[in-house]
Protein backbone atom coordinates (compact mmCIF):
# COMPACT_ATOMS: atom_id res chain seq x y z
CA UNK A 1 0.00 0.00 0.00
CA UNK A 2 1.55 3.63 -1.06
CA UNK A 3 -0.32 6.32 0.05
CA UNK A 4 0.71 9.80 1.35
CA UNK A 5 -0.14 9.97 4.58
CA UNK A 6 1.38 10.65 8.15
CA UNK A 7 0.09 8.22 11.05
CA UNK A 8 -3.20 6.08 9.83
CA UNK A 9 -4.95 7.28 13.09
CA UNK A 10 -4.34 11.35 11.95
CA UNK A 11 -6.02 11.01 8.51
CA UNK A 12 -9.47 12.46 8.97
CA UNK A 13 -8.46 15.35 11.51
CA UNK A 14 -5.32 16.29 9.15
CA UNK A 15 -7.71 16.21 6.12
CA UNK A 16 -9.96 18.14 7.66
CA UNK A 17 -7.65 20.96 9.19
CA UNK A 18 -6.18 21.05 5.54
CA UNK A 19 -10.16 21.22 3.76
CA UNK A 20 -10.29 24.45 6.20
CA UNK A 21 -6.74 25.58 4.80
CA UNK A 22 -7.65 25.02 1.27
CA UNK A 23 -10.85 27.54 1.78
CA UNK A 24 -9.30 30.62 2.24
CA UNK A 25 -11.15 31.39 4.98
CA UNK A 26 -14.64 30.49 3.36
CA UNK A 27 -14.76 27.79 5.55
CA UNK A 28 -14.22 27.14 9.47
CA UNK A 29 -13.80 24.38 12.12
CA UNK A 30 -15.55 23.64 14.62
CA UNK A 31 -13.12 23.27 17.96
CA UNK A 32 -12.89 20.26 19.37
CA UNK A 33 -14.62 18.26 16.34
CA UNK A 34 -14.52 16.83 12.78
CA UNK A 35 -17.16 19.43 11.58
CA UNK A 36 -16.53 21.50 8.66
CA UNK A 37 -18.78 25.11 8.65
CA UNK A 38 -19.31 28.40 6.27
CA UNK A 39 -17.40 31.02 7.25
CA UNK A 40 -18.22 33.30 4.44
CA UNK A 41 -19.57 36.92 4.74
CA UNK A 42 -22.84 36.04 2.92
CA UNK A 43 -23.16 32.91 6.29
CA UNK A 44 -22.61 35.53 8.78
CA UNK A 45 -25.14 38.44 7.33
CA UNK A 46 -28.04 36.31 5.04
CA UNK A 47 -30.74 34.10 7.27
CA UNK A 48 -31.92 31.29 5.79
CA UNK A 49 -32.52 27.67 6.94
CA UNK A 50 -29.55 25.27 7.22
CA UNK A 51 -28.38 22.16 5.57
CA UNK A 52 -26.08 19.59 7.39
CA UNK A 53 -24.98 15.84 5.80
CA UNK A 54 -21.86 14.07 6.41
CA UNK A 55 -20.91 10.84 7.01
CA UNK A 56 -17.69 8.54 6.90
CA UNK A 57 -14.73 10.20 5.16
CA UNK A 58 -13.54 8.92 2.09
CA UNK A 59 -15.59 10.21 -0.17
CA UNK A 60 -13.96 13.84 -0.90
CA UNK A 61 -15.11 15.66 -1.65
CA UNK A 62 -18.40 14.69 -0.75
CA UNK A 63 -19.35 16.16 2.18
CA UNK A 64 -16.78 18.97 3.59
CA UNK A 65 -16.09 19.92 0.02
CA UNK A 66 -19.39 20.87 -0.89
CA UNK A 67 -20.53 22.98 2.07
CA UNK A 68 -20.55 26.91 0.84
CA UNK A 69 -22.78 29.02 -0.33
CA UNK A 70 -25.14 28.15 -2.75
CA UNK A 71 -24.62 24.04 -0.74
CA UNK A 72 -24.77 22.80 2.52
CA UNK A 73 -24.22 24.90 6.09
CA UNK A 74 -22.06 22.40 7.17
CA UNK A 75 -20.44 18.62 6.72
CA UNK A 76 -19.46 16.43 9.51
CA UNK A 77 -16.53 13.92 8.72
CA UNK A 78 -16.51 11.06 10.40
CA UNK A 79 -13.88 8.22 10.40
CA UNK A 80 -13.06 6.49 7.46
CA UNK A 81 -16.09 4.90 5.85
CA UNK A 82 -17.24 5.04 9.27
CA UNK A 83 -20.74 7.32 10.88
CA UNK A 84 -19.92 10.67 12.79
CA UNK A 85 -21.56 10.56 15.93
CA UNK A 86 -24.46 12.62 17.39
CA UNK A 87 -22.41 14.79 19.82
CA UNK A 88 -20.49 16.06 16.28
CA UNK A 89 -23.55 15.75 14.02
CA UNK A 90 -25.70 18.21 17.20
CA UNK A 91 -22.89 20.27 17.20
CA UNK A 92 -23.08 20.93 13.51
CA UNK A 93 -26.90 21.43 13.61
CA UNK A 94 -26.35 23.56 16.72
CA UNK A 95 -23.70 25.72 14.40
CA UNK A 96 -25.59 25.65 11.78
CA UNK A 97 -29.21 26.72 12.93
CA UNK A 98 -30.17 30.48 12.57
CA UNK A 99 -33.14 30.40 14.14
CA UNK A 100 -35.19 29.19 10.88
CA UNK A 101 -33.99 25.53 11.22
CA UNK A 102 -31.57 22.74 9.59
CA UNK A 103 -32.67 19.83 7.28
CA UNK A 104 -30.17 16.96 7.69
CA UNK A 105 -29.78 15.40 4.22
CA UNK A 106 -28.60 11.78 5.33
CA UNK A 107 -26.94 8.90 3.17
CA UNK A 108 -29.31 5.33 3.98
CA UNK A 109 -26.80 3.32 5.62
CA UNK A 110 -27.80 1.90 9.44
CA UNK A 111 -25.12 3.72 11.15
CA UNK A 112 -25.70 7.34 9.55
CA UNK A 113 -29.50 7.29 9.70
CA UNK A 114 -29.44 5.81 13.52
CA UNK A 115 -26.68 8.21 14.24
CA UNK A 116 -28.59 11.41 12.20
CA UNK A 117 -31.45 10.68 14.15
CA UNK A 118 -30.43 10.56 17.83
CA UNK A 119 -28.98 13.89 17.44
CA UNK A 120 -31.62 15.16 15.74
CA UNK A 121 -33.72 13.99 18.52
CA UNK A 122 -31.10 16.02 20.93
CA UNK A 123 -31.76 19.12 19.02
CA UNK A 124 -35.43 19.43 19.12
CA UNK A 125 -35.15 18.61 22.62
CA UNK A 126 -33.16 21.70 22.72
CA UNK A 127 -36.12 23.74 20.84
CA UNK A 128 -33.79 23.41 17.43
CA UNK A 129 -36.70 22.83 14.76
CA UNK A 130 -34.70 20.02 12.55
CA UNK A 131 -36.18 17.58 9.93
CA UNK A 132 -34.26 15.13 7.85
CA UNK A 133 -34.50 12.86 4.38
CA UNK A 134 -32.61 9.80 3.46
CA UNK A 135 -31.00 10.16 -0.07
CA UNK A 136 -30.94 6.34 -1.39
CA UNK A 137 -30.35 6.94 -5.10
CA UNK A 138 -28.50 3.06 -5.64
CA UNK A 139 -30.58 0.70 -7.75
CA UNK A 140 -27.91 -1.84 -7.71
CA UNK A 141 -29.36 -3.71 -5.23
CA UNK A 142 -33.38 -4.60 -4.73
CA UNK A 143 -35.17 -2.95 -1.97
CA UNK A 144 -34.64 -4.33 0.90
CA UNK A 145 -35.59 -3.60 4.92
CA UNK A 146 -32.76 -1.28 5.18
CA UNK A 147 -33.71 -0.16 1.79
CA UNK A 148 -31.22 1.23 -0.98
CA UNK A 149 -28.23 2.62 -0.34
CA UNK A 150 -27.17 6.74 -0.81
CA UNK A 151 -24.72 7.04 -3.63
CA UNK A 152 -23.35 9.76 -5.92
CA UNK A 153 -27.04 11.26 -6.51
CA UNK A 154 -26.39 12.88 -2.88
CA UNK A 155 -24.47 15.61 -4.25
CA UNK A 156 -27.07 16.72 -6.61
CA UNK A 157 -29.27 16.29 -3.97
CA UNK A 158 -27.21 18.98 -1.70
CA UNK A 159 -26.64 21.03 -5.01
CA UNK A 160 -30.62 21.81 -5.07
CA UNK A 161 -31.63 22.62 -2.11
CA UNK A 162 -29.13 24.52 -1.66
CA UNK A 163 -30.01 26.81 -3.99
CA UNK A 164 -33.64 26.48 -3.09
CA UNK A 165 -32.31 27.52 0.90
CA UNK A 166 -30.17 30.31 -0.70
CA UNK A 167 -33.71 31.19 -2.51
CA UNK A 168 -35.76 31.53 1.06
CA UNK A 169 -37.42 28.40 0.79
CA UNK A 170 -38.74 26.90 4.70
CA UNK A 171 -37.58 24.11 6.52
CA UNK A 172 -41.00 22.38 5.46
CA UNK A 173 -40.35 22.96 1.70
CA UNK A 174 -37.16 21.81 1.17
CA UNK A 175 -38.11 18.78 3.03
CA UNK A 176 -40.61 18.53 0.88
CA UNK A 177 -38.79 19.05 -2.70
CA UNK A 178 -35.64 17.26 -1.07
CA UNK A 179 -37.98 13.88 -0.97
CA UNK A 180 -39.17 15.10 -4.01
CA UNK A 181 -35.37 14.60 -6.00
CA UNK A 182 -34.32 12.12 -4.09
CA UNK A 183 -37.51 10.19 -5.70
CA UNK A 184 -36.07 11.02 -9.61
CA UNK A 185 -32.71 10.29 -8.59
CA UNK A 186 -31.37 6.62 -9.43
CA UNK A 187 -27.18 6.07 -10.00
CA UNK A 188 -25.64 2.54 -10.60
CA UNK A 189 -22.20 2.41 -10.22
CA UNK A 190 -19.10 0.20 -11.81
CA UNK A 191 -15.65 -0.56 -10.32
CA UNK A 192 -12.29 -2.23 -12.10
CA UNK A 193 -10.55 -2.09 -9.19
CA UNK A 194 -11.53 -1.81 -5.47
CA UNK A 195 -10.44 0.74 -2.71
CA UNK A 196 -7.72 0.42 -0.22
CA UNK A 197 -8.70 1.46 2.97
CA UNK A 198 -5.68 2.57 4.33
CA UNK A 199 -5.93 0.44 7.94
CA UNK A 200 -6.15 -2.78 6.03
CA UNK A 201 -3.78 -2.14 3.75
CA UNK A 202 -5.37 -3.77 0.44
CA UNK A 203 -7.88 -3.78 -1.83
CA UNK A 204 -11.51 -4.67 -0.32
CA UNK A 205 -12.27 -7.41 -3.08
CA UNK A 206 -10.17 -8.86 -6.15
CA UNK A 207 -11.04 -8.51 -9.68
CA UNK A 208 -8.70 -10.07 -12.68
CA UNK A 209 -7.23 -7.35 -15.14
CA UNK A 210 -10.01 -8.12 -17.82
CA UNK A 211 -13.05 -8.07 -15.20
CA UNK A 212 -15.19 -5.42 -13.71
CA UNK A 213 -17.80 -5.27 -10.90
CA UNK A 214 -21.66 -3.83 -11.35
CA UNK A 215 -23.25 -2.43 -8.80
CA UNK A 216 -20.43 -1.32 -6.24
CA UNK A 217 -21.48 0.36 -3.15
CA UNK A 218 -19.07 3.56 -2.42
CA UNK A 219 -18.13 1.58 0.39
CA UNK A 220 -15.99 -0.67 -1.12
CA UNK A 221 -19.52 -2.97 -1.12
CA UNK A 222 -19.22 -5.94 -4.12
CA UNK A 223 -21.96 -5.54 -6.69
CA UNK A 224 -24.60 -7.80 -7.97
CA UNK A 225 -22.45 -9.59 -10.90
CA UNK A 226 -18.61 -9.31 -11.78
CA UNK A 227 -18.44 -9.82 -15.30
CA UNK A 228 -15.67 -8.97 -18.71
CA UNK A 229 -14.79 -5.65 -19.36
CA UNK A 230 -16.51 -4.46 -21.98
CA UNK A 231 -15.67 -1.03 -23.96
CA UNK A 232 -17.15 2.28 -22.66
CA UNK A 233 -20.27 2.52 -25.33
CA UNK A 234 -21.59 -0.97 -24.25
CA UNK A 235 -20.86 -0.19 -20.79
CA UNK A 236 -23.09 3.29 -20.84
CA UNK A 237 -25.60 0.66 -22.42
CA UNK A 238 -26.01 -1.75 -19.87
CA UNK A 239 -26.12 0.96 -17.20
CA UNK A 240 -28.17 3.12 -18.89
CA UNK A 241 -30.96 0.15 -19.76
CA UNK A 242 -30.96 -0.57 -15.97
CA UNK A 243 -31.46 3.20 -14.31
CA UNK A 244 -33.96 3.88 -17.40
CA UNK A 245 -35.93 0.97 -16.44
CA UNK A 246 -36.20 2.84 -12.90
CA UNK A 247 -38.14 5.60 -14.26
CA UNK A 248 -42.07 6.37 -15.68
CA UNK A 249 -40.51 8.95 -18.56
CA UNK A 250 -42.25 10.52 -21.17
CA UNK A 251 -40.76 12.52 -24.22
CA UNK A 252 -41.64 15.68 -22.90
CA UNK A 253 -39.45 14.63 -19.64
CA UNK A 254 -35.58 16.51 -19.21
CA UNK A 255 -33.04 14.72 -17.00
CA UNK A 256 -29.77 15.84 -15.86
CA UNK A 257 -26.84 13.01 -16.06
CA UNK A 258 -24.32 12.92 -13.69
CA UNK A 259 -20.78 10.19 -14.52
CA UNK A 260 -18.54 10.39 -10.81
CA UNK A 261 -15.34 9.04 -10.89
CA UNK A 262 -15.01 6.96 -7.39
CA UNK A 263 -11.18 8.07 -7.17
CA UNK A 264 -8.73 6.47 -9.48
CA UNK A 265 -10.19 6.55 -12.84
CA UNK A 266 -8.92 9.58 -15.23
CA UNK A 267 -11.23 12.46 -16.69
CA UNK A 268 -9.91 11.15 -19.56
CA UNK A 269 -12.34 7.53 -19.54
CA UNK A 270 -15.19 9.58 -17.67
CA UNK A 271 -15.73 12.34 -20.35
CA UNK A 272 -15.70 9.49 -23.05
CA UNK A 273 -17.77 7.30 -20.86
CA UNK A 274 -20.21 10.83 -21.23
CA UNK A 275 -20.09 10.62 -24.41
CA UNK A 276 -21.40 7.76 -25.03
CA UNK A 277 -24.19 8.12 -22.54
CA UNK A 278 -25.15 10.93 -24.01
CA UNK A 279 -24.83 9.26 -27.38
CA UNK A 280 -27.67 6.47 -26.79
CA UNK A 281 -29.16 8.96 -24.26
CA UNK A 282 -30.17 11.04 -27.92
CA UNK A 283 -30.82 7.75 -29.72
CA UNK A 284 -33.68 7.08 -27.37
CA UNK A 285 -35.06 10.54 -27.40
CA UNK A 286 -34.45 11.55 -23.98
CA UNK A 287 -33.40 15.23 -23.44
CA UNK A 288 -30.66 16.29 -21.43
CA UNK A 289 -30.41 19.84 -20.15
CA UNK A 290 -27.58 19.25 -17.56
CA UNK A 291 -24.29 17.25 -17.40
CA UNK A 292 -21.74 16.72 -14.91
CA UNK A 293 -18.67 15.16 -14.70
CA UNK A 294 -15.47 14.62 -12.44
CA UNK A 295 -14.76 13.09 -8.79
CA UNK A 296 -17.55 13.87 -6.69
CA UNK A 297 -18.43 10.97 -3.99
CA UNK A 298 -15.20 8.94 -4.24
CA UNK A 299 -14.30 5.60 -2.65
CA UNK A 300 -10.68 6.43 -1.93
CA UNK A 301 -9.24 5.51 -4.15
CA UNK A 302 -11.22 2.76 -6.20
CA UNK A 303 -11.18 2.47 -10.10
CA UNK A 304 -14.67 2.65 -11.69
CA UNK A 305 -17.72 5.21 -12.12
CA UNK A 306 -21.12 5.79 -11.56
CA UNK A 307 -23.99 6.94 -13.65
CA UNK A 308 -26.36 9.11 -12.37
CA UNK A 309 -30.21 10.32 -13.63
CA UNK A 310 -32.38 12.80 -12.08
CA UNK A 311 -35.60 13.68 -14.26
CA UNK A 312 -36.14 17.30 -13.56
CA UNK A 313 -38.75 19.38 -12.35
CA UNK A 314 -39.71 22.89 -12.56
CA UNK A 315 -36.55 25.16 -11.39
CA UNK A 316 -34.24 22.19 -11.01
CA UNK A 317 -31.96 22.80 -13.36
CA UNK A 318 -31.77 26.73 -12.28
CA UNK A 319 -30.65 25.49 -8.73
CA UNK A 320 -28.44 23.43 -10.38
CA UNK A 321 -26.92 25.67 -12.67
CA UNK A 322 -26.22 28.42 -10.21
CA UNK A 323 -22.59 28.84 -9.06
CA UNK A 324 -21.79 28.40 -5.38
CA UNK A 325 -18.31 28.68 -3.54
CA UNK A 326 -17.28 25.01 -2.44
CA UNK A 327 -14.40 23.51 -3.01
CA UNK A 328 -15.73 20.54 -4.85
CA UNK A 329 -18.18 21.80 -6.94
Amino acid sequence: MKKIINQVSEIVPEMVQGIVQASNGLLRQLPDTQVVIRNDEQFQTKIQVGLVSGGGSGHEPLHAGFVGEGMLTAAVCGEIFTSPTPDQILAAIKEADQGQGVLLIVKNYSGDVMNFDMAKEMAQADNIKVESIIVDDDISIPDSQQGRRGVAGTVLVEKILGAAARQGCTLEQLQQLGQQVIDNTKTLGIALQAATVPAVGHPGFELANDEIEYGVGIHNERGYSTEKLQSAQKLAQELLTKILAEFDANKNDEFAVLVNGMGATPLMEQYIFLNNVLEELQKQGIKVTFTKVGNLVTSIDMSGLSLTLVKLDNGWQDYLTQNVTTLGW
